[in-house]
């Protein structure tokens, strides 16, 4: 499966908003219709005045955003403090010339703006296995000019092999691991990603795979040496329904406290 989208194809800025479009996008930065429930009609209004995605800037770097069916991609565009709480904490924890690693970096909402933030000397290890999300992430990261930033185009998880990933047609950054369908994509280990990767020191990590995050971290936390736990952690906590081990619990049982929470994700910190 792959990104077959006409419009990635053309350079960054191709598609810059109308004054229709502008004026939408706007309204929402100055307003309380930035906020999710308001999102998708936005949506459907900026694409009524033109189709195809909108190039824009999203916390100091270059994003094409292909709102209509992307939530992230929708958050991005109408509120730019998405995520800002999750961001900034990561920010603190990441100085320049840190490292950091995005498990599930989606199209690079966090991955490009921390690669940006941690400069040349610093780097970001994005994993990302579907193959539209990361061909846009890889296209944002080109647009932002970045040398720092490394793709794995795979599953993190509590193997190394395959997985099977299930797309949600309405929103792709919940697309998920599932048992029973979708497409196949290569995983592995979160362990084995950093050996392979060369990384022998993690600052700050996010993780957001729609309920697989107890099977990334469990395993890693118990195969990892101490060298490689990272310092800071925000992870989602939304589909937490679904993990088979309370790895917040597990994490906090290893030397991480709670420094806060926000409406998606418990932020950690290593004490």
């Amino acid at each position: 499966m792959r990104d077959q989208s006409r419009s990635d194809q053309k350079p960054f800025g191709a598609h810059t908003p109308n004054a229709m479009q502008r004026l939408v996008i706007a309204a929402a930065h100055g307003s309380g219709l930035k906020r999710g429930a308001f999102r998708p009609w936005l949506s459907r209004l900026v694409h009524l005045f033109g189709a195809g995605p909108i190039d824009t800037t999203y916390q100091g770097a270059s994003f094409r955003l292909h709102h209509l069916a992307s939530g992230t991609e929708r958050g991005a565009l109408f509120n730019p403090d998405y995520n800002l709480p999750e961001l900034d904490f990561l920010r603190e924890h990441s100085p320049r010339g840190s490292t950091f690693v995005d498990v599930g970096a989606n199209v690079g909402t966090y991955a490009v703006a921390l690669a940006k933030h941690v400069g040349t000397t610093g780097r970001v290890i994005a994993i990302e296995p579907h193959p539209v999300s990361n061909a846009r992430l890889a296209f944002n990261a080109a647009a932002s000019n970045l040398s720092n930033l490394t793709l794995v185009r795979a599953a993190a998880g509590d193997v190394d092999g395959e997985l099977l990933i299930e797309t949600d047609g309405e929103n792709l950054g919940a697309s998920h691991i599932s048992a029973t369908g979708g497409f196949k994509v290569p995983a592995h280990r979160l362990l084995t990603i950093l050996q392979n990767a060369g990384v022998s020191q993690v600052h700050a990590l996010k993780i957001d795979v729609e309920g697989y995050e107890d099977r990334v971290l469990t395993g890693f936390f118990h195969d990892a040496p101490q060298s490689l736990w990272p310092q800071a952690i925000a992870i989602e906590h939304l589909e937490r329904k679904a993990w088979l081990n309370d790895c917040i619990a597990d994490m906090i049982s290893r030397g991480y406290g709670v420094a806060g929470k926000t409406r998606s994700n418990t932020l950690l910190v290593r004490r």
